[in-house]
């Protein structure tokens, strides 16, 4: 299982970092093709989709929507105004679904619809939109050491250390030590790459605190990003999102704390930056 693991680990890294480095309408369709099974994960595990269906009208909705939302932010001009957008006008015919296919789906089936577009397809698009910023380049893998890097470190920093319990009823394994450590080190490693970067390139921002900040905030995220996926698990009494990587479950079983640290990277380097420039 773990040679499983680590061989699938090192696949899925390399091939997010090839799409990130070439960015652009290929990154997008990774994103857009990730958000998609990771809405239908999500659909079957709330019971929007029974067992079996991969679409009905409503997912249908979520889907479309996703799409047309993806295809805003390639030909737009103005991501925030293209996502306020397309939540709204998928709220909209979320509701005339519900409405005109009374009383084939309850309230709580419209609900996870609407949710399931925005937590999976809309939250990971942060990740393209920090990678389309300026410096995008250099600042888009604090995502992945705010997500990956925290969930390692605090791993082991729980292992070696822990002992007071983070989160006993949702996740007794965890603790408050792992989590310091899994803030900590990334910011750390963080640190050491903006070194390194400002040795060769100099931004009209002071690097190293910015990144450090950017990458223990993203940290402290992607543990709640990581435990809410784990409780929407326990609700619906599953174990995994699916089995699409191998040793490691979903997409969402493996993306559930970049959810939460792609859009805190991208608004709180928008907002650091902005005030020190």
């Amino acid at each position: 299982m773990f040679r499983t693991r680590l061989i699938s680990g090192i696949i899925i890294a390399a091939v997010i970092a090839v799409f990130t480095l070439t960015g652009g309408i290929w990154l997008l369709l990774l994103l857009l093709a990730a958000s998609l099974i990771g809405m239908f994960e999500f659909y079957r595990a709330t019971g929007v989709l029974t067992q079996g269906r991969k679409i009905d009208p409503a997912t249908g909705v979520g889907y479309g929507f996703c799409i047309v939302y993806y295809l805003l932010l390639y030909f737009g001009k103005n991501a925030m105004f293209d996502l306020v957008l397309s939540c709204v006008v998928c709220l909209m015919v979320l509701l005339a679904t519900y409405v005109f296919t009374f009383p084939k789906y309850k309230a709580k089936e419209i609900v996870f619809s609407f949710f399931g577009f925005f937590y999976v397809g809309v939250m990971i698009s942060f990740y393209y939109l920090t990678r389309c910023e300026k410096d995008g380049i250099f600042i888009v893998w604090l995502i992945l050491a705010g997500s990956w890097l925290c969930d390692v470190f605090a791993y082991f920093t729980g292992m070696a250390i822990g002992r007071h319990k983070l989160a006993p009823v949702l996740s007794p394994k965890k603790s408050i030590e792992g989590s310091i450590g899994g803030i900590v080190i990334p910011a750390i490693i963080a640190g050491v790459y903006a070194y390194i970067l400002s040795r060769y390139y100099q931004p009209s921002y002071p690097v190293i605190p910015v990144f450090v900040t950017i990458t223990a905030v993203a940290a402290a995220a992607s543990q709640i990003g990581d435990l809410s996926a784990s409780a929407i698990k326990r609700n619906f009494e599953i174990k995994d999102y699916g089995d699409i990587i191998p040793g490691h479950g979903g997409i969402l079983d493996r993306f559930d704390s970049l959810i939460f640290t792609a859009p805190m990277v991208y608004f709180v380097a928008v907002c650091i930056i902005s005030q020190v420039v």
